[in-house]
């Protein structure tokens, strides 16, 4: 039996555009609405510390207005907590964050702060939040993450799609290896970043995995052939790398 795989269209970038002139265009949850229309199974977006694309009341209007599960992309902070702990989205994505990145650069290092993870994870886990870790495809990450009580991980997907020819390959391998490594010490997959037309197939194949969030190049791609089209197109995509896997 073919095991489904969920898409999460990541909305950031349309908030990005619109806050480079400013006021309302486009809107963030319009894009959501559409997203669910199109075939998505989730929405995430990511409430940066500096609030540079999403803002606080596009979280506010997603989580009042949107019927997909929303999944928080925040960091590690007590002010990131106390938005999730007010809105109590279906999913937190705990990520790592610098102010002065253009994009989330690699996983979190989950092994190397454990006691600070440990209690913030409890506490959303207690509020009924579904915490994941964006980590990358590494077993000591993924051992870590299960060892503060993270039902779920986030693998990233950013080095696979970076390289091309053997080393897109080998980066393949590692996120193989990371989601059966995953289902085996009982953590639901997810996987994710830079994912697009041309990369989206093999990982959509891995069994293991469940969930892929994208969202940088759907909003791209709305600009040349619409938000509905980049996504039912990407949703195919997935659906085609899934029956072609068996899993």
């Amino acid at each position: 039996m073919i095991r489904p795989l969920r898409l999460g269209v990541n909305i950031d970038h349309v908030a990005t555009i619109r806050n480079a002139r400013g006021g309302h265009h486009p809107d963030p949850v319009r894009a959501a609405h559409l997203a669910a229309a199109a075939g998505a199974d989730g929405i995430t977006a990511h409430l940066r510390e500096d609030r540079r694309h999403i803002a606080d009341r596009d979280i506010e209007r997603l989580a009042n207005e949107i019927a997909l599960p929303l999944n928080l992309e925040m960091a590690a902070t007590e002010e990131m907590v106390a938005v999730a702990l007010r809105h109590r989205p279906h999913a937190a994505c705990i990520v790592p964050e610098r102010r002065e990145e253009r994009t989330t650069e690699g996983g979190l290092d989950v092994a190397g702060a454990v006691e600070r993870l440990r209690p913030l994870v409890g506490r959303l886990v207690d509020a009924g939040i579904r915490v994941s870790m964006f980590i990358e495809p590494d077993p000591r990450q993924l051992d870590a993450a299960r060892a503060i009580g993270a039902p779920v991980v986030e693998l990233h997907t950013g080095a696979y799609c970076e390289h091309e020819g053997e080393g897109r390959d080998r980066e393949l391998a590692r996120i193989v290896a990371a989601a059966a490594h995953a289902a085996a010490i009982g953590l639901e997959c997810h996987a994710g970043h830079g994912l697009s037309y041309d990369t989206v197939k093999p990982v959509a194949a891995i069994a293991a995995i469940v969930e892929l969030n994208i969202g940088h190049f759907l909003v791209g791609e709305a600009i040349f052939v619409g938000f509905d089209a980049a996504i039912r197109h990407m949703r195919a995509l997935m659906d085609e790398g899934r029956r072609g896997s068996g899993a």
